[in-house]
């Protein structure tokens, strides 16, 4: 009896040190930060137990038959075509097991998928190659865009410690509310993943998918599209700041002033006009941040993917055309609207910009009421 209570309690305590191992383990998942990750974590964990108990047990026989029952100790093979009983145990036994890891794989898969009664929504737009986040309770929504270097990215400069995981503005949520995600997509399939939270959802364009989660503890959470969806899939991370209620609150309402703020600097500009100085240098500044991912800084694009703006005859020629291609896109192209990303004024200064550059040279200047008269239909 001493014995086996001795064996159990070995056995238990090799379990714990392989499974706090494990959780810290790269190799392995993450726990995570959520209820719902520590659910999906301990049932991986005993998915995986199950597995190597049915390996050892299965491998353990097979090898021992195959060691007793050799040729040299001058064993005859046994000479037999079907066995009820046997057919029978190696039909049943698997089928109980199935069912018993069923059973709470699909209690934590009932608890992944219920969205009822969140505290608060936020609506995930994934496009080529950044996430927009509106905040459908308040007047707050923005993009979120890869906010590595360049130069790290072209190996001129150290690559940081959150190489590709960093982003210009990152979605901002409470601890300890539970939070919906409704995520869809404007151009292809994307598939927005965060690894602590145990959250992986596809943004598809023309649908929504429902994903939630409830963040224990304060922190900052990276992750990215788990879709291959494009030339820059690999420049669209994902980064979550996780505050306490408090300190949510003050950010959102400071972000709801600043986005009426804005609005009113709009109102603003459109009664004023900048000079060619002005918007040559807010146009680089944009272009730089927004488009030479694609139209490339020289402004030459890549063939047969992205065209080239210099010299190009929409750039060169009809001015309304090319405010219009920024505000609306194109569809059918992975030229997307840019109405939501950029103020009138970056897409007038922008425009400016390359109807100027690269020895384009047209001498016109585009101001915010001209971007503003497209995007109301004069």
């Amino acid at each position: 009896m001493k014995f086996l209570v001795g064996s159990s309690l070995l056995i238990a305590s090799w379990f714990s040190v392989a499974q706090s191992a494990a959780e810290r383990s790269d190799l392995n998942l993450r726990s995570g930060v959520t209820d719902i990750s520590a659910q999906v974590y301990n049932l991986h964990m005993l998915m995986f137990w199950i597995c190597v108990v049915i390996a050892v047990a299965v491998f353990g026989v097979m090898f021992f038959a195959m060691f007793k029952h050799r040729k040299s100790t001058g064993h005859k093979p046994a000479n037999f075509h079907e066995n009820v009983k046997v057919e029978i145990a190696w039909t049943i036994v698997p089928f109980l097991i199935l069912v018993g890891m069923a059973i709470p794989a699909a209690s934590t898969l009932q608890d992944m998928e219920d969205t009822t009664k969140p505290d608060m929504t936020v609506l995930v737009t994934g496009s080529q190659w950044k996430w927009h986040y509106k905040y459908m309770e308040n007047e707050v929504e923005f993009f979120s865009v890869l906010a590595t270097q360049r130069e790290q990215i072209e190996n001129k400069f150290t690559k940081g410690e959150n190489y590709l995981l960093e982003v210009d503005r990152p979605l901002v949520i409470p601890t300890g509310q539970k939070v919906r995600f409704l995520i869809t997509s404007d151009d292809v399939i994307h598939s927005w993943w965060v690894p602590d939270f145990a959250v992986k959802k596809d943004a598809n364009p023309g649908f929504i998918n429902e994903a939630w989660t409830r963040v224990n503890e304060p922190g900052i959470y990276r992750g990215q599209c788990a879709e291959l969806c494009g030339k820059d899939h690999g420049f669209m991370p994902v980064v979550v700041i996780a505050k306490e209620p408090a300190e949510y609150y003050k950010w959102i309402n400071e972000q709801e002033q600043i986005a009426i703020k804005r609005k009113e600097e709009e109102q603003r500009l459109l009664a004023m006009n900048m000079s060619m100085d002005e918007l040559m240098k807010q146009g680089q500044q944009t272009y730089n941040a927004v488009c030479a991912a694609c139209h490339q800084p020289n402004g030459e694009g890549l063939p047969g993917v992205f065209p080239s703006l210099k010299g190009s005859a929409l750039i060169l020629n009809d001015k309304q055309a090319h405010i219009d291609i920024i505000v609306n896109g194109r569809a059918g192209t992975a030229m997307q609207s840019f109405s939501k990303q950029l103020t009138m004024s970056e897409i007038a200064a922008v425009v400016t910009y390359t109807r100027n550059a690269w020895n384009n040279n047209t001498g016109d200047m585009v101001q915010a009421k001209d971007v503003n008269a497209i995007m109301v239909g004069e």
